[in-house]
């Protein structure tokens, strides 16, 4: 991988074939001698604003071609990139405000006042309009400056992404230039690139899930396609309009494309290869069949370059074997590794030099718990069989102490969630009158559905043990999700007024 960075092949890409298309954006072409340019009189403009390298740049956009240019900008000159989720208010806006102390904000107009109400003192940045002002962003990427500066080092500090986590304050993972590098080769392994292919880009770019494909043009003769958001009534019509061949999913994206009308064009297009994460064992083969698309199930952090393993084999419920970068051992609460079938903690181990990171923004206690010498403790179940392959079984703090046991919400939600007539759940713990905690699912059913509890707990007791089978059942009509369109599960009440107890066999 040359230097092991990603920023020097576009003035390099943008020399050698200036006309050449990076991505589109709705439809609209963006070369590589434009993102370049735009970026470049971006970069100057930073400098301008006294952006030094090092400092932070915070974004909160949508994506956009000017998006792009920004975030380029920001590679070239050195700071340090702070995506931004656009959905965020109040006290969890201020709170990142706070924490990574931004000398810019570029925000869309519109949320503007999710910034000024919040409760961060935004006397202590440059906030900037992504469009309208005399100094706005479209503004600043048109002209003709040139950053003739050298560009920053492979290890340099590129960006800090806060995880959302389900608990707890967002951690600013510290991000390179190489493990944005190494991100980008990860999901070229996963997807099974080729010279010739497109990406349909429908991830917003503060979500590593969207960011990490954005090296992927200056790497390999690829293009992206973006669009604006996920839509899953013209999700088709995108992918085939722009001759995608690639498709990236996270979270609750493939149950929602499945959930919709069948139609005679159901395979009707040029997608070699669906991968991501997060598809339930029990939908695997029939989006497969449906589709006529190859599922490639891949497991990851951003802490570890957003990808680690990618199951190339298409082994049923696996989340594949290591990148070549990375190696993965499954330890127990002591330390010592498992045997092969045991579960476990997914411990990270990098076999290339910054594969892993090295430690979390302002949060030393964060960082001494996760880096420690025996590797990168994830903080998630899982399991390697015979063969290698490792299985993802649940987050290890999403789980709940029920009478001396502890239950993986992952291994609850999935039997629930193959009930036929809910279309989603979620399992929080909630405070035990005796003993630690009691298990609370929250369902939501599919359309036109009642849920008769005490049908539901008898029918969820002959797949569960007792131990797992939730004491506290409560429908909801929509979940809060996150733009991967993982479920909010610290946003879900903990009071059980209200919700039908199956030990009183009553509730609403």
């Amino acid at each position: 991988m040359e230097d092991q960075g990603f920023i020097s092949r576009l003035p390099a890409r943008a020399a050698a074939s200036p006309d050449a298309i990076y991505s589109t954006f709705d439809g609209e072409p963006i070369t590589f001698a434009a993102l370049h340019s735009k970026s470049d009189n971006v970069a100057v403009a930073l400098r301008r604003l006294g952006v030094e390298k090092g400092d932070r740049v915070a974004l909160m956009l949508r994506n956009s071609p000017d998006s792009l240019a920004v975030l380029f900008a920001i590679a070239k000159c050195g700071a340090v990139w702070v995506p931004v989720n656009v959905h965020l208010r109040g006290d969890g806006l201020k709170y990142i405000l706070e924490h990574c102390d931004p000398r810019v904000v570029f925000a869309d107009r519109d949320l503007f006042p999710n910034i000024s109400e919040c409760g961060a003192d935004i006397s202590a940045f440059r906030l900037i309009a992504e469009a309208g002002d005399t100094e706005s962003l479209d503004r600043l990427a048109n002209g003709d400056h040139v950053f003739a500066e050298p560009l920053p080092a492979a290890d340099d500090l590129f960006a800090l992404n806060y995880t959302s986590g389900t608990t707890g304050r967002p951690k600013g993972v510290r991000v390179t230039h190489r493990m944005l590098r190494y991100a980008a080769e990860g999901a070229m392994l996963c997807s099974d690139a080729r010279d010739g292919d497109v990406f349909f880009v429908w991830e917003p770019l503060y979500h590593i899930g969207g960011a990490q494909l954005i090296p992927i043009p200056l790497l390999r003769d690829v293009k992206l396609s973006m669009v604006q958001r996920f839509s899953a009534s013209r999700f088709w019509d995108q992918v085939r309009d722009c001759g995608a061949t690639q498709i990236h999913y996270l979270g609750g994206v493939l149950q929602i494309l499945l959930k919709q009308p069948e139609s005679a064009r159901d395979r009707d297009h040029k997608v070699r290869a669906a991968w991501g994460g997060g598809c339930p064992r029990d939908i695997w083969r029939a989006f497969e069949e449906r589709f006529g698309t190859p599922l490639r199930e891949c497991y990851g952090m951003t802490e570890s370059s957003s990808i680690t393993t990618f199951n190339a084999a298409g082994v049923l419920g696996s989340v594949g074997t290591p990148v070549p970068w990375l190696s993965v051992e499954i330890l127990d609460e002591q330390g010592a590794p498992v045997a092969a079938g045991v579960h476990g903690e997914i411990v990270v181990h990098p076999r290339q030099a910054g594969a892993v990171f090295a430690g979390y923004f302002r949060n030393e206690e964060a960082t001494a718990k996760a880096l420690r010498p025996d590797g990168f403790h994830t903080g998630d179940l899982g399991m390697i069989d015979a063969d290698g392959n490792l299985f993802f079984l649940g987050r290890l703090t999403d789980s709940v102490r029920v009478k001396g046991e502890n239950v993986s919400a992952f291994e609850v939600e999935h039997v629930a969630g193959s009930h036929p007539m809910v279309e989603d759940c979620a399992l929080i713990g909630v405070k035990a009158e005796v003993g630690e905690q009691e298990i609370k699912l929250f369902i939501k059913p599919k359309e036109g559905v009642a849920i008769d509890y005490p049908a539901f707990s008898d029918w969820l007791a002959h797949r569960l043990a007792p131990f797992q089978n939730p004491r506290y059942l409560t429908v909801v009509e929509e979940f809060e999700r996150t733009p991967s369109q993982r479920i909010m599960k610290h946003r879900l009440p903990a009071s059980v007024e209200g919700s039908w107890d199956r030990q009183q066999r009553t509730g609403r």
